[in-house]
């Protein structure tokens, strides 16, 4: 959704002049029993301040009230252009009590330095470097009279400076307090170095340095996985520093961030306006980006401002904020006076880091005995009193029993949180810590145990507990990558900007934002989103399966058939039909593809040593048998045919030894052949990984594929060879024309073989040891079929065929 700048810049200017109208006539409501607003000797006069006279004096300043005036020029007196009164922080002044209370318990505890009393003297620095300055200067003065460095009278310089609640303030004081060697103790976050980078010296801190808030602000991101953030920092050199120090620990720990935005620094009354006009110009850029978290850092008075413009959020035609604001212990989130009724609504959901604090003893009761007649000289509880309780203690009003006089017996526990809290703050307890702190090191100097020194440990911050409804969607620039995906960058963007892209084939990605894709380790897959491995399945052919059963049976039932055809010509052996031919040649044959069907059973199970061993190479020797046996067959046709012409010289090669060489010879090739290669790289069982994604094959590697496809290919030549021949003498005159008989056969099985390498090199796993299985009883029954199966007619069904006339005429 876009917005009109114009017309939002207009509709806030309308609401701060009404807002600026409005906070006017609440702080001038009861003009006539203010205070004056121009000075009479003292153009700048601190009017707040709290002392109580001691042995030992502590210095303290603290920030509770606001000095309101407008630009400074040189047309005029510097003036103090207050608006009625000053504007209160009224939590802060708990601050001041801390200090208070931590003397009265020194001074009621006989353990520190007996008979010696404990004062301190508290000034307001007003969130001012001048007035910060003339506070530090009035603690080194002699009391009353602002002379700093002239003994007018007796002058007790302080033994410690506890301060300031902001950076600033901080910087201000010691930059004064370093000449004079004394120590000052923060208690609020702070930077203690001085414009050079150098050290104070004599500056000490009650919280630990800003650097361990950052880190605790990135595993805070870390843990709800934002990554995409905005920041935010006060528009000084403190905001500098900040977005210096941040923005590379984000880069280093993997998060972005979106826009870094400067809020203004309201410094005089004049800037109000225009400070509020860019802060919501700023707001805008906050609204519209995606980002769903804000990290910021600021101090007083620039947490005025924003938390003006959040009070204005609803007013305005903003978009709905859905933020999540972390911030560090600076904020407080305290109230001025006239900021009671504001809602702070904005401010739900906030992760702050607090100062670590602890209860004392007695503290609450000390805090329900103050009245604004409590303590003498106490400057600070009349200007406290009226803006907590929004009352007046003015004489005229008390007389006048006006309605908002106060009574004095107000109530410090019914105030709420935002105003004023019965426990003890973090930075209350800072200002505690550091009072006890220099009380125990003058201690010990007095009691001359000065190498014992006793330390104080740190305070750690600490995260709020995190509520359930503080949690928000996923801040970042874009959503995560799911596992099985993986980062891709975009060009000309930042790094926490990428595209997600789909693991390649093959791999996974297992956690969210992956950088890469990882291939699974061996013996794994990756599942059907490609974010996880899962372990493959073994795969082999195997007897328990339907195609293994299958394959089973037809190789036994087509050796079974073998058998039996056997069985009906040495039956019938010595009938003419078996003699022709060469009858022992034929049981060679027979018995060698009684042994080709039976082979195919090596290639069904668990692939083993000894099973590589055979399968292919008894598969080879026994199929080239058959093939040899066939072409000595054809060969005596051929022979028979030559030896028949009249003063042929082929007479003397017809015989049984022929045949016998032929197909003894034929054979031992591819025994030899066998030979070499079970001594040179024999087969054995192997596990293929790689083949399928979902299963490890288990096969029998060939060793040598060389070798492999020598033994396919001789007997590839033998069948081709036998084809020729018999193709040659199909036509010659032959009992029941056996050659052509041949012909069929071999054509069956060199059809199979051709067929079966392009099929046998595109499968994989089961599948190819089917079609090898398959390859072998197909072409052994193609030759059982066309060689076997016109003679076992004749001899078990036409036996009146099966005589010796009939042969010869059909030879002639």
């Amino acid at each position: 959704m876009k917005f009109d700048n114009g017309k939002q810049r207009f509709f806030i200017k309308v609401l701060l002049v009404l807002l600026l109208l409005l906070v006017l006539l609440t702080c001038n409501a009861g003009k006539e029993h203010s205070m004056n607003c121009t000075t009479e000797v003292d153009p700048l006069p601190i009017s707040h301040e709290f002392s109580q006279p001691g042995d030992f004096v502590i210095g303290g300043i603290v920030s509770q009230v606001y000095l309101v005036h407008e630009t400074p020029s040189f047309e005029k007196q510097p003036s103090q252009m207050l608006i009625n009164e000053p504007l209160s922080e009224p939590k802060n002044y708990q601050h001041i009590l801390a200090l208070a209370f931590a003397i009265k318990e020194i001074n009621e505890n006989p353990l520190f330095l007996p008979n010696i009393t404990w004062g301190f003297h508290i000034l307001n620095s007003y969130y001012n470097a001048r007035m910060t300055n003339k506070a530090i200067l009035s603690l080194l003065s002699t009391q009353q009279r602002f002379v700093p460095n002239y003994k007018c009278a007796v002058l007790k310089n302080p033994a410690a400076v506890i301060g300031g609640l902001d950076s600033e303030t901080s910087v201000n004081m010691a930059t004064i307090i370093a000449n004079y060697k004394m120590p000052q103790l923060t208690y609020g976050s702070f930077s203690p170095t001085q414009n050079d980078g150098t050290p104070f010296s004599s500056l000490y801190q009650m919280v630990p340095k800003e650097a361990y808030q950052y880190m605790g602000v990135i595993r805070l991101l870390q843990h709800f996985n934002w990554e995409w953030i905005g920041l935010l920092a006060v528009d000084d050199d403190r905001g500098d520093r900040f977005l210096q120090s941040v923005a590379p620990l984000l880069s280093e720990n993997g998060i972005c961030f979106a826009f870094s935005l400067r809020l203004p620094k309201l410094t005089y009354l004049n800037d109000l306006t225009d400070s509020v006009l860019r802060q919501a110009e700023m707001f805008l850029t906050v609204f519209e980006d995606k980002a769903r978290v804000c990290f910021i850092y600021a101090e007083h008075p620039a947490q005025f401002v924003s938390r003006l413009l959040l009070f204005l959020a609803p007013l305005v035609p903003f978009p709905p904020l859905h933020k999540v604001w972390i911030v560090t212990s600076q904020w407080d989130f305290e109230s001025i006076s006239f900021q009671r009724i504001w809602d702070i609504e904005s401010f739900h959901g906030t992760i702050s880091f607090a100062v670590h604090s602890k209860q004392p003893p007695r503290f609450q009761h000390f805090l329900q005995a103050i009245n604004p007649s409590w303590a003498k000289g106490d400057g600070f509880i009349q200007n406290f009193w009226e803006q907590a309780f929004s009352c007046s203690l003015k004489v005229s009003d008390i007389l006048g029993d006006s309605e908002n006089a106060c009574t004095g017996e107000e109530k410090l526990e019914t105030l709420p949180g935002i105003l004023f809290e019965m426990n003890m703050t973090g930075h209350s307890y800072n200002v505690y810590n550091a009072v006890y702190a220099v009380a125990h090191a003058l201690h010990m100097i007095y009691q001359s145990r000065s190498n014992n020194r006793r330390w104080l440990d740190g305070e750690k911050t600490v995260v709020q507990n995190i509520q359930p409804w503080q949690v928000v969607p996923l801040s970042a620039c874009n959503e995560k990558c799911h596992p099985g995906y993986s980062r891709q960058k975009k060009e000309g963007e930042k790094f926490c900007c990428y595209d997600c892209v789909p693991c390649p084939e093959g791999m996974i990605s297992e956690k969210k934002d992956a950088d890469i894709c990882v291939q699974c380790p061996r013996g794994h897959y990756p599942n059907h989103h490609q974010n996880k491995c899962v372990p493959k399945t073994i795969s082999f052919l195997s007897y328990k399966e339907a195609l293994g059963i299958l394959l089973a049976t037809l190789a036994i039932s087509f050796s079974l058939v073998t058998a039996l055809v056997l069985g009906t010509f040495v039956k019938y052996r010595n009938t003419p039909i078996v003699k022709a031919n060469n009858r022992g040649i034929t049981y060679i044959l027979l018995i060698s593809l009684f042994h080709c069907f039976l082979s195919s059973l090596l290639f069904i199970g668990r692939p083993g040593k000894v099973t590589c061993l055979l399968r292919h190479t008894t598969f080879v020797i026994v199929f080239s048998v058959a093939i040899s046996s066939v072409l000595a067959k054809t060969m005596i046709v051929v022979l028979a045919f030559m030896s028949s012409k009249p003063g042929s010289r082929m007479r003397s090669l017809v015989g049984r030894k022929v045949a016998y060489s032929v197909a003894l010879s034929c054979s031992l090739v591819q025994v030899c052949i066998c030979i070499l290669w079970l001594s040179t790289s024999p087969p054995f069982p192997d596990m293929d990984t790689f083949s399928m994604n979902e299963k490890i094959i288990l096969e029998c590697n060939e060793g040598s594929a060389v070798m492999f496809y020598c033994v396919l290919g001789y007997m590839g030549f033998l069948a081709i060879v036998s084809f020729i021949v018999a193709f040659l003498a199909r036509k010659l005159p032959d009992s029941f024309n056996e050659a052509k008989f041949i012909t069929f056969s071999m054509l069956v099985f060199c059809s199979v073989w051709l067929s079966f390498i392009p099929t046998y090199l595109s499968t994989k796993g089961k599948s190819m040891v089917a079609v090898e299985i398959f390859s072998i009883l197909v072409s052994g029954a193609g030759l059982l079929a066309c060689i076997f199966s016109p003679k076992c007619y004749i001899l078990v069904l036409r036996p009146e065929l099966n005589n010796r006339g009939l042969l010869i005429n059909r030879k002639k």
